[in-house]
């Protein structure tokens, strides 16, 4: 609410308002999809007015109708219009994440391969998206840098290849701590199986290829498809018995969940 507020607060309230008004409002779901963001919607009111009384009727997770009432929100009338927007914003980019993410794992469903999202991400926000991503019935990646060993291509250039990159980290991760490196062929997949890796990332393969690579792989480690993940393209990579795919797209780019506000009385 920071940056909304200014140095002077909601100015057009404060002028239109008088400040004894009280109001009743419900939010409405313009188009049908998958609600995400209840939280942090009902913060944004409480914190611009902690005797604001929000109370959703559906939770996170929850699939919603167009014209469905998802919440009422009651107090100073004043407060509800100054957190309308912020808190409006917070519901539907966060639903148009768990919605998208729940269109890929319906277009996955009865293949064992789960839809995961990845570090593109919006700065700020990352925890509140991959939240979102879950709620749409899909599973998170490493939060940050520090979550796990993730060694990508351009790891691999630097350290000289799939082998020693490998090597190396190995020797430096502790018990715990996952390791996954990407390939880009089929002959790069062989040497991180030699190498011991527990996760590979398939990287930009056509389903032809990773059905090679499942087959290659036997089992040995779990297997990651990444890139050109539409709803177009999710079923026949999740077919190829990939254990997991993920999707940036998820987060940056999917179209947000309409909602509106409307006064009830």
């Amino acid at each position: 609410m920071v940056e909304d507020l200014g140095q002077a607060g909601d100015i057009t309230s404060r002028s239109v308002i008088a400040s004894n008004a009280e109001a009743r409002v419900e939010i409405v779901a313009r188009s049908a999809g998958v609600l995400a963001g209840a939280q942090a919607a009902e913060l944004t009111f409480t914190l611009v007015d902690p005797d604001v009384d929000v109370q959703f009727r559906v939770i996170d997770g929850s699939g919603v109708a167009e014209g469905d009432v998802v919440a009422s929100v009651e107090g100073s009338a004043r407060s509800i219009l100054t957190a309308e927007r912020t808190a409006l914003n917070f519901l539907g980019h966060l639903s148009g994440i768990a919605t998208a993410t729940n269109d890929l794992v319906q277009a996955a469903e009865g293949t064992v391969a789960k839809i995961c999202c990845t570090r593109k991400t919006t700065p700020g926000l990352r925890v509140l998206e991959k939240a979102a991503v879950r709620s749409g019935g899909g599973v998170n990646h490493r939060l940050g840098l520090d979550g796990a060993i993730m060694i990508k291509d351009n790891h691999i250039a630097v350290a000289g290849g799939v082998g020693p990159a490998l090597a190396a980290a190995q020797a430096s991760a502790g018990p715990l701590t996952s390791i996954e490196i990407e390939v880009d062929t089929l002959d790069q997949l062989d040497e991180a199986v030699a190498g011991g890796a527990s996760v590979i990332l398939l990287d930009n393969m056509a389903p032809s290829t990773l059905r090679k690579a499942v087959a290659r792989v036997a089992g040995r480690a779990r297997l990651e498809a990444s890139g050109n993940v539409t709803i177009q393209t999710v079923r026949k990579i999740a077919e190829t018995g990939v254990d997991f795919i993920s999707s940036g797209w998820i987060t940056h780019s999917a179209p947000i969940l309409d909602f509106g506000l409307d006064f009830s009385g």
